[in-house]
């Protein structure tokens, strides 16, 4: 017998869509976003960025190879709710410890299957990110409008999501470099990537001051990815402005973002974001063009650059917005993607070794981003 759609999605225009539920069954307000990665379904479910978010997978098929105890980007998904067309809830994988949707159940995160995602992602794209409603069939249209006009999305994701305490992570090998991570809703596999090339790493929250961070004497700053509007981390931003020219300085994705607003910048927010493993980010200095993998809603203002010491290194081919910046003589760079990808094409991993070889060189220029 043929189950009946149990779960509906409303949007702030009136327009729904229906279907099937899976993990968590709670009524939920979120942001809705599309995702077009083919794979990496688990990473992206566990990407600390998607807090308060609903994501719609444009790829059709979704939990067929199960989840991997190694594949988590971060011990405990703070995602809202995942959205897709077909759902396999008995996966075909050697790795896999557990199915989709019982992770998504024990994590809180709410599902629905077996929507129309072709049209729901071209609504998103013709139209923009809005907040949506996922909540039961029998829910009525106007009592979900009432609720969606009447909510107002939180504000303060990063402090949800770093870390609460100072932590250290060795290095894989021996160490010679010591790198302080500031955690705005840092994925795994940065912390990976800099452990494997041979550093030590302290993990500290989104909102340590400079003097803490100087009194632990780093080599390197690193500033990560993280969820919402950069302009609400102010403490962050204030403390990378007190830090620079004292060390070298990396951010990825929201990290740029921060980086780009302690010089003076401006950042605003995309009509629908960059989310996904195939957008396409031009080198400035040497034409080479990289497939990067790619998650958020705020980009840097390209005008409001030229009144910093900043200097653009990518821009995006699709619609060109600035992927990377560098200033020079304070040894600091970022990128709007993200280099440790997880997941994602590997283009972009080299530009932690060249993080490593500015902390190495001791010398005031960075290198090219």
């Amino acid at each position: 017998m043929k189950r009946k759609c149990d779960r509906q999605i409303i949007l702030e225009d009136g327009s729904k869509y229906i279907g099937y539920g899976f993990g968590d069954m709670q009524d939920k307000i979120l942001e809705i976003v599309f995702n077009t990665s083919m794979v990496g379904y688990q990473e992206i479910l566990s990407d600390p960025s998607y807090t308060d978010q609903a994501v719609v997978m444009t790829y059709p098929l979704i939990g067929n190879y199960g989840m991997a105890d190694d594949d988590y980007e971060t011990d405990i998904p703070t995602i809202g709710a995942l959205i897709v067309h077909e759902y396999n809830d008995e996966p075909s994988n050697f790795r896999s410890k557990a199915s989709l949707g019982e992770v998504m159940q024990k994590c809180g995160i709410t599902g629905i299957s077996g929507v129309d995602t072709r049209k729901l992602n071209r609504s998103i794209r013709d139209y923009g990110t809005r907040k949506c409603l996922i909540t039961d069939i029998d829910t009525p249209l106007e009592e979900g409008l009432r609720k969606l006009h009447s909510y107002q999305m939180p504000a303060n994701a990063v402090s949800r999501v770093s870390s609460k305490v100072i932590w250290h992570s060795p290095s894989q090998s021996p160490a010679s470099l010591h790198v302080v991570l500031i955690d705005c809703g840092m994925k795994k596999n940065i912390l990976r990537s800099l452990n494997r090339r041979g550093c030590d790493v302290t993990v500290v929250p989104w909102n340590t001051t400079s003097e803490v961070i100087c009194a632990l004497a780093p080599d390197g700053i690193m500033i990560s990815n993280g969820p919402g509007d950069p302009t609400d981390v102010p403490e962050t931003i204030e403390t990378v402005r007190a830090l620079r020219g004292k060390y070298p300085i990396f951010g990825i994705c929201l990290g740029h973002q921060i980086l780009s607003l302690a010089y003076g910048a401006r950042t605003y927010k995309l009509k629908f974001g960059h989310r996904g493993g195939n957008h396409p980010v031009r080198d400035l200095a040497t034409g080479r063009i990289e497939i990067t993998s790619q998650n958020h809603s705020y980009a840097v203002d390209a005008e409001s650059l030229s009144q910093t010491a900043l200097t653009v290194t990518h821009v995006n081919i699709l619609d060109n917005t600035i992927e990377g910046v560098k200033c020079e003589k304070d040894r600091a760079f970022s990128v709007q993607y993200h280099p440790e990808s997880s997941p994602g094409p590997q283009d972009s991993a080299y530009l932690f070794d060249r993080f490593i070889e500015l902390m190495k060189s001791g010398t005031k220029e960075a290198p090219h981003a």
